[in-house]
């Protein structure tokens, strides 16, 4: 017997508006729900580069107030979350994908020598990569901090991704960028205990075309290794019976990539995710991920 589900949630404005999703589509199958606000080990490095949390780090707290009985279910954006996760938690629903790019927001038209901000190993190496006459810069901070420094022309553009704009109703002048995004980027997931009523409750908001892309990609991004240390993107969509897969190693100065293009079958993907990976492994993204795993554990 369910009563009121408690949704656990970092207190981000983008993260509240993706727990009040969650929160208005359970209500419209009758199930009540509220919201619980979890601070994270992610939420306090404000001023250090994420890889620096530690992976999961907008995670790990949540997970142990589950674990604990405290909450019944997560929301979390799918790319936050580790692939390899406590056995008692899984993912029991995605919603559908939003726009899963990332975006240039600037307030002005940018020159050669511009200065970049973002975060991201992957952004700045495809930056260095695609766009070499801009400069990088790390940054730090939620959108709206982000925005505050952009507008104090402490930077000429920002990165983000535009999932998150849009869901804010952030409107800013922007460009799309030719980034393989980062894998998950713009899925909403939902996290609950295996064999629990609250499970499979959820399970019914599932969007099954979702899933099968979020699950492709996060297959890829396990079976090379390497988490936040390594510039990685991938991106699949499933297209009828198959699913189109793209995905990109690079350097971390952006100067080499290993890039791999392929179809595989939906009822296989498991395998098929699998044998992707080794292709990219085999074609010397195994080389770059080692370089870059060893440059970030000796920093």
């Amino acid at each position: 017997m369910i009563n009121i589900l408690r949704i656990g949630t970092r207190g981000s404005k983008l993260a509240l508006i993706q727990a009040r999703t969650v929160r208005s589509l359970l209500a419209t199958n009758g199930v009540e729900s509220e919201l619980v606000i979890v601070k994270t080990s992610g939420d306090s490095f404000s001023d250090k580069p994420f890889r620096e949390a530690g992976t999961g780090a907008f995670v790990r707290e949540i997970d142990d107030r589950m674990l604990a009985g405290d909450i019944d279910i997560a929301v979390h954006s799918m790319k936050d979350v580790p692939t390899k996760r406590p056995e008692e938690i899984s993912i029991c629903a995605v919603l559908p994908r939003a726009v899963p790019y990332d975006v240039l927001i600037f307030e002005r038209p940018l020159r050669d020598g511009a200065i970049i901000g973002t975060s991201s190993l992957r952004r700045q190496a495809q930056l260095a990569r695609y766009y070499p006459l801009y400069n990088r810069k790390q940054i730090r901070g939620n959108i709206d901090t982000r925005m505050r420094k952009l507008r104090a022309s402490e930077f000429d553009a920002v990165i983000l991704a535009e999932a998150g704009l849009e869901r804010l109703g952030i409107r800013i002048n922007k460009k799309r960028l030719p980034f393989i995004p980062s894998p998950n980027q713009g899925i909403i997931a939902v996290m609950a205990n295996r064999g629990v009523d609250e499970f499979d409750v959820v399970a019914k908001l599932n969007d099954k075309r979702t899933f099968i892309e979020g699950m492709v990609e996060r297959i890829i991004m396990e079976a090379l290794g390497g988490g936040c240390l390594v510039p990685l993107g991938i991106f699949a969509q499933v297209e009828g019976e198959s699913v189109s897969a793209v995905a990109e190693v690079l350097s971390l100065d952006g100067q080499r990539a290993v890039r791999l293009t392929d179809r595989m079958p939906v009822d296989s993907y498991e395998r098929t995710s699998q044998a992707f990976a080794q292709q990219i492994k085999e074609r010397g993204g195994d080389t770059l991920i080692a370089e870059a795993i060893a440059i970030g554990f000796g920093a």
